[in-house]
């Protein structure tokens, strides 16, 4: 009776492993494993959402308790004008509880973000054409340099360290365009598979985004401007307000993950974890 019962577990386990294979996946596993009792599956989907939201989220709360507790100061500039918005980095790194959110937030979706890297990689690696190589690397250091700078920023306050946080800002702003228009290229031009659904969907977010990214840069740049040069009331509001836009529209470009690896889950089990 008991040689029965293992032998149906066992059989089991067989048929979930070649169900798994049936998937399509080409994906090599992180950690090898024979038929783990426990394991867990998670569409890869909903983990970039979270990703995603981890950060939006944050920010949405930092920006809000800047606003209820801390108004006067996160608002006002050298200008000594009225405005009602404070900047990004007023909101997430001049204050307690703010900071903290935000630097658990962006440590938590590094970690995340650094397995997304991984599966660029294997994507760039086995669906774009070999001429493009040499394009879809220098996505990849973008994308990695974008969000190294993106922790360093976070955690280095303009406060606390004005040098490391300003160089971190530009080098983010700079990485985070140039993967920007790098991956966008990639998906459209440099496919060596044809485009399904997903993908359509995808391309269709990352060109929105991207536009939208460009223009909100523009245009805090033109606030900034003027606040500095004319010292205007609420023009420091509406240069916070297109940081914001920044800020939403980037992370509304990284979450078209989501469509680019549709099908694709994570499995954890007690052996470690892999790419299904």
């Amino acid at each position: 009776m008991a040689d029965t019962r293992m032998r149906k577990k066992f059989d089991g386990a067989k048929k979930y492993d070649e169900m798994l294979k049936r998937g399509g996946s080409e994906y090599i596993p992180l950690v090898d494993g024979e038929n783990p009792r426990y394991r867990i599956v998670l569409s890869f989907s909903k983990v970039a959402w979270f990703t995603v939201s981890l950060p939006f989220f944050a920010f949405i709360f930092c920006v809000i308790w800047s606003i209820i507790y801390n108004f006067e100061h996160s608002t006002s500039t050298h200008c000594q004008v009225y405005n009602f918005l404070p900047s990004v980095s007023a909101a997430i790194g001049h204050y307690k509880p703010q900071k903290n959110v935000w630097k658990g937030a962006i440590a938590l979706q590094a970690f995340v973000r650094a397995l997304i890297f991984l599966m660029y990689y294997r994507f760039y690696k086995e669906k774009i054409h070999k001429w493009a190589n040499g394009i879809s690397n220098l996505a990849l250091v973008t994308y990695a340099l974008e969000n190294i700078s993106l922790v360093a920023l976070s955690f280095w306050s303009s406060n606390e360290n004005y040098a490391i946080h300003k160089l971190s800002f530009i080098t983010f702003l700079i990485m985070s365009l140039f993967h920007m228009f790098l991956t966008y290229y990639i998906m459209t031009k440099c496919r060596n598979v044809s485009k399904d659904i997903s993908d359509t969907t995808s391309i269709k977010w990352k060109y929105r985004s991207m536009i939208f990214n460009i223009t909100s840069i523009f245009l805090a740049c033109y606030f900034f401007y003027r606040h500095n040069t004319f010292c205007e009331p609420l023009v420091y509001s509406m240069f916070a307000l297109a940081e914001y836009l920044v800020v939403i529209t980037n992370m509304g470009y990284h979450l078209t993950a989501a469509w680019d690896f549709a099908g694709r889950h994570l499995l954890f089990s007690t052996t470690g974890f892999r790419i299904i």
